[in-house]
């Protein structure tokens, strides 16, 4: 496994984060933002904030979905 490939997977993993819709997937497992405000910084909380990092993150995340997609295209 090299260094593309660790990109690659950070990538493919940021990309599963930002597609989480908040009614139907998190606001049920309790995982909404309001749900876990005011608690102290838990593992739980971290996962929550990362994931709406991620969705906040959408335009640059397609801008490096398409880098990667050209150099790929590019690199074969």
């Amino acid at each position: 496994m090299g260094l593309w490939t660790l990109i690659e997977g950070l990538l493919l993993f940021a990309n599963a984060l930002a597609i989480l819709n908040e009614d139907r997937f998190l606001a049920p497992r309790g995982l909404s933002f309001e749900a876990i405000a005011g608690r102290r910084k838990s593992l739980k909380q971290r996962a929550v904030e990362l994931i709406y990092f991620a969705q906040y993150m959408r335009l640059p995340l397609i801008i490096t979905n398409i880098v990667i997609i050209v150099l790929k295209l590019v690199s074969g």
